[in-house]
């Protein structure tokens, strides 16, 4: 039985005048340790506000959040809930504090009392975990934005958390930029079992994770695997939402009377739909 690391239940969270609507309306959601879980959704769908929810950066206005099994409304657990959350966010400068790599990534270790020969070998770990080790003397104002971003996350797995939280955190970056932390994040998750949850608006980045939970005006109204969640072309453009590229070139396709199946998401599988059908034809 899998363990949950997230609980959410019936979660309420409003702004401050003059916010007219929640941000969230009674959303109830758990995540289990060691998945990948993708959240989508159009700017003002609630998805950045869920993920300040996760470790106490916001509170609840009403209802719970749970970090495995740490009540964030409890202020003698932030410190707790916050080791175990990590967070990325959209921009890597507001997250690079040293002028140097390696001493960026040891000041949030630091920071929580780690022992120095400690802090040297998480520094060290991270680094290479995240391929930035043999720029670990660099300065980081001088690296591309996929570096830089690699950075900021070789920072959070200094802290070694177990949930990682990316909140647009490929949004300023090129694609070959995203292409590099997307690796990073799926090798951190595959080869480590670090629990990712990746909130993006790149439907593409979408195709392999575990889960994928579709966020509007402040709830959630689809969840399933990407193959099911992406079926739904015309809920998921009612809500300003378009489905990865291999989804729309068989739909498009489909239309036109090549019989198609609408799941083969990956670059691979939409390849062999399309040759087995042209066969077949």
């Amino acid at each position: 039985m899998s363990k949950k690391i997230i609980s959410i239940e019936d979660l309420v969270f409003s702004y401050p005048a003059p916010a007219r609507e929640p941000a969230i309306k009674g959303l109830s959601l758990a995540i289990d340790e060691g998945d990948f879980v993708v959240i989508l959704g159009h700017n003002g769908s609630g998805k950045s506000t869920l993920a300040r929810l996760l470790n106490a950066l916001l509170l609840p206005t009403s209802g719970k959040v749970y970090v495995d099994g740490m009540d964030t409304s409890d202020p003698a657990l932030t410190l707790d809930i916050r080791r175990t959350v990590g967070m990325v966010f959209q921009n890597p400068d507001n997250q690079i504090v040293n002028n140097v790599v390696e001493d960026d990534v040891a000041f949030a270790p630091e920071n929580l009392g780690v022992p120095s020969a400690e802090i040297r070998e998480r520094v060290d770990e991270a680094l290479k975990t995240v391929g930035m080790y043999d720029y670990r003397l660099h300065a980081p104002h001088l690296l591309s934005g996929g570096q830089k971003q690699r950075v900021a996350i070789a920072g959070v797995l200094a802290m070694r958390p177990r949930l990682l939280v990316l909140d647009e955190a490929t949004a300023m970056l090129d694609p070959i930029g995203r292409t590099e932390v997307i690796n990073t994040i799926r090798s951190l998750n595959a080869e480590l079992g670090v629990t990712v949850l990746l909130i993006t608006h790149h439907m593409n980045e979408a195709i392999f994770a575990d889960r994928l939970i579709v966020m509007s005006e402040g709830g959630v109204i689809l969840d399933g695997s990407p193959k099911e969640v992406f079926m739904n072309i015309d809920l998921l453009r009612s809500v300003g939402l378009d489905v990865p590229d291999t989804s729309r070139l068989l739909r498009e396709l489909s239309i036109e009377g090549m019989n198609l199946p609408l799941n083969a998401l990956s670059i691979e599988e939409c390849a062999d739909a399309v040759s087995t059908a042209l066969r077949q034809g």
